[in-house]
């Protein structure tokens, strides 16, 4: 081959390296073009991403309050601590003339164990690893994290939370109900108003190195959190207290399975107390079993027995079949017409009474003899227009609407049964909401336990009650009072209820309940009513359940009624009472 020749090839594989590399140069060029231009920045937002990070700022619940503004649930400053394993390895101990004696993550856990309350083998095998954060506490308190914070171990880092605390344990407990370990609501007000209660949660976007560790002059960014509505009770913390104990006391003097009590002020249908017997401490909710933990008083329907014969007399009179000195002759045993056979609760001679007189007795003769003058369907329609057989709307969950049910599907006894408060249930919110509305001029008032909200921004907004529906004329509502006074007073089947002081207007209950053994050995006392009679102020039920032993109305559930009444009325300030109860006819030799 020539010289010539071997130039010429050489010189063309010259340009065809000199265009391959020019070729590469162009793709990796190209490629640096495309990556700049268009992968640029989600290339750097990745690598921004990887190192920052960014945790939750947990927003604080919002606060639950009495009538009077005392807290009854609020959520507390805590920390979790957790440990990033990598930096940790970097904890040294030096003595005072500062030579290192120790380090690393054994010595951290001797530090450590005892601040968590943790063994310090166990506590040291968390430590030691390669994760960026691995939790070793959780819930701790501010002193507890600084105590921690001032080892100033590497690596030991804290998140801040919060803890749903109730300061006055069982008090209101059936009420404001309790949340779950993750802060949701679960029972109660905190269930029912957890939307208004959970706030917005904020972020803290922090700048960290190659170990997790945080950057202090790197990007930070923080996001504040919004905390959760307060929620206003119309509950009053003292007389909530007051109430629960002496239902407490009640159910344990007479062996009762439950009992209950409701304070409703009359006019609003503000809830002031809504007690339960063995009340739930939402501190510890799962010490008690399920079905203690919610409200009785709004959830367990029962028979009224004899505070069932209010709107019976109430129907009569309204529609002027009767006046309280209307005479009946009242036997211990009444067959009627359509051959049920009813008797009083205890056996006596055939008396002469007046409609008052057949309420005092609480005849059961003499109130079927009131009742039968009265249409079935009318009679139905005043119950239901008391708010029997459907649900009052109060802001707990699992509210009953009782049973009440359609004249039509009356059996023959039945018909009879209803007019003194057997064959149909009720709840004791729902009866102290009937007595409240005789003490407010026959006008029946939602009851309601919220009396509205409050926001981050101060801005406060009431709950939504419904207007007032008239359920009795005034006039028939002050005659009901008054006749209702007579229960009371001697001779009556409610003395232990008279409140010193004070004019009552009441009416006891008693009903009976199937034992294991299917017989009627259990009964159910209650007792409702209102005070002062001549101006009513609270309207007050009381149910034991299950008394043992002679459990009527008058001696089980009275005085506790008695008691929690005085209190409410010393509570608000009420003056007794200064003009002596009306004098109406028992009998038609006192007319």
């Amino acid at each position: 081959m020539s010289a010539g020749a071997v130039r010429t090839r050489t010189h063309v594989r010259r340009q065809a390296a000199l265009v391959a590399v020019l070729t590469v140069l162009l793709v990796f060029s190209g490629r640096l073009v495309y990556v700049q231009a268009f992968q640029g920045p989600e290339l750097a937002e990745q690598a921004k991403d990887d190192r920052t990070r960014t945790s939750a700022i947990r927003a604080p619940r919002g606060d639950i309050l009495d009538a009077d503004g005392e807290v009854l649930a609020t959520s507390v400053e805590r920390f979790n601590v957790g440990v990033n394993q990598r930096l940790i390895r970097n904890y040294v101990v030096k003595d005072e003339d500062g030579e290192v004696v120790g380090g690393g993550a054994a010595a951290a856990a001797e530090a450590l164990a005892p601040l968590l309350g943790r063994d310090k083998a166990e506590l040291g095998a968390q430590l030691v690893g390669d994760s960026t954060f691995v939790y070793l506490a959780k819930g701790l308190t501010p002193e507890q994290w600084r105590e921690i914070d001032a080892l100033r171990i590497p690596g030991i880092e804290p998140e801040e939370t919060t803890e749903r605390i109730y300061p006055n344990g069982t008090t209101a407990g059936n009420v404001l109900g309790f949340v779950g370990a993750d802060g949701q609501g679960l029972a109660g007000l905190e269930l029912t108003y957890d939307d208004a209660l959970t706030g917005t949660d904020g972020s803290l976007t922090v700048e960290i190195g190659g170990t997790g560790q945080v950057i202090p002059t790197g990007h930070r960014e923080e996001v504040p959190a919004a905390p959760g509505q307060t929620v206003h009770t119309t509950i009053d913390r003292d007389l909530q207290y007051f109430a629960q104990r002496s239902i407490d006391e009640a159910v344990a003097t007479h062996g009762g399975a439950w009992g209950a009590v409701v304070v409703e002020e009359v006019g609003t249908g503000r809830i002031l107390a809504l007690a339960d017997s063995g009340t739930v401490d939402p501190n510890d909710f799962q010490s008690w079993d399920a079905q203690d933990r919610g409200s009785r008083a709004v959830q367990s329907p029962y028979e009224p027995g004899s505070t069932g014969k209010l709107p019976t007399f109430a129907i009569a009179l309204e529609q002027g079949l009767v006046t309280p000195d209307t005479v009946f002759t009242v036997p211990d045993t009444l067959t009627m017409p359509n051959g049920q056979t009813f008797r009083d609760n205890s056996p006596h001679a055939t008396e002469t009474l007046t409609t008052t007189g057949v309420l005092q007795m609480s005849s059961n003769t003499g109130t079927v003899q009131i009742g039968d003058l009265v249409d079935d369907r009318e009679r139905f329609e005043l119950l239901r227009a008391f708010g029997f057989g459907e649900r009052t709307g109060i802001e707990l969950p699992g509210e009953s609407a009782g049973i009440v049910r359609d004249p039509d599907t009356w059996d023959r006894r039945t018909r009879y049964t209803t007019m003194f408060g057997q064959g149909m249930s009720v709840t004791l919110l729902q009866n102290t909401s009937m007595v409240a509305t005789l003490g407010n001029d026959g006008v029946r008032m939602a009851p309601h336990v919220v009396d509205g909200t409050t926001d981050g921004d101060g801005v406060f907004t009431p709950t939504e009650v419904a207007d007032g529906e008239e359920v009795l004329s005034p006039a028939t509502a002050e005659t009901m009072l008054a006749m209702m006074e007579t229960v009371v007073a001697d001779g009556g089947t409610g003395p232990q209820g008279a409140v010193p002081g004070y004019r009552v207007a009441a009416k006891t209950g008693t009903a009976e309940i199937l034992d294991a053994a299917g017989g009627l050995s259990n009964r159910l006392g209650s007792f409702v009513g209102v005070a002062p009679a001549e101006d009513p102020r609270v309207a007050v039920g009381v149910v034991v359940y299950r008394g043992a032993g002679t459990s009527y109305g008058g001696t089980v559930a009275a005085p506790t009624f008695r008691e929690v009444t005085a209190f409410a009325l010393r509570e608000m300030g009420v003056a007794p009472s200064t003009e002596p109860p009306p004098t109406l006819a028992l009998t038609p030799e006192q007319g």
